[in-house]
């Protein structure tokens, strides 16, 4: 298994406090708290995991969707086959623009796959407060 999906793991059950303020360690550790923070959370995971991500807009990783895939087409590191640890955006509103943020954990079968989200929830998937493992 990933080192990346080893730290994710640790953190699932984590939820900001208070709720619904987007306040987390995460975001504190970025240098930029109480802003939505799946992106965040990813280059906290990254860092942890000891591959830190580079400068995505901010120096400690990236804090936003439109940005980091634009500079992952950019670098060509784009892939239809992820492997565990690979980061996966997701266009919930299927508007062309992608809003939310997770870490690949392994694939299902042809439609499905697991990943480990931050700032998500049963009710709010993009923003949602809390850390989850989704299948």
């Amino acid at each position: 298994m990933s080192k990346i999906v080893e730290v994710a793991e640790k953190e699932i059950g984590y939820t900001e406090i208070p709720a619904n303020s987007n306040k987390t360690k995460y975001g504190k550790w970025f240098g930029f708290d109480g802003v939505a923070w799946c992106a965040i959370f990813v280059s906290w995971v990254y860092d942890k995991a000891g591959k830190p991500l580079p400068n995505i807009g901010w120096t400690k990783g990236m804090a936003g969707c439109p940005i980091a895939v634009a500079y992952f087409q950019k670098k060509n590191m784009i892939t239809a086959i992820p492997v565990a640890g690979d980061i996966v955006f997701f266009d919930w509103n299927l508007d062309g623009r992608f809003d939310h943020v997770g870490i690949f954990v392994r694939k299902i079968d042809n439609k499905t796959f697991e990943t480990i989200e931050g700032n998500t929830s049963l009710t709010n998937q993009s923003n949602g407060g809390q850390y989850r493992d989704w299948e």
